[in-house]
């Protein structure tokens, strides 16, 4: 398992919380997936065969949600 931290930008209550770990975890490969809300990060525990960060950020960005590298 490899492990991510992906910057979000406009997340600003615990709805957008929930809704870009929903978007994660309900990615396959994902393991785990945790948002810091006063970080404004997403740790995300995956396997790198069945999944790729740019497939995560696609997902966030999917929520309305934008990522920085």
């Amino acid at each position: 398992m490899s492990k991510v931290v992906i910057q979000v930008e406009g997340m600003s209550c615990n709805h957008c919380k929930l809704a870009v770990e929903n978007a994660l975890r309900g990615l396959e490969g994902v393991d785990s997936a945790t948002v810091d809300l006063k970080n404004k990060t997403a740790v995300v525990v995956y396997d790198e065969a069945r999944c790729a960060v740019p497939v995560m950020e696609a997902a966030i960005q999917e929520e309305g949600f934008t990522t920085t590298g």
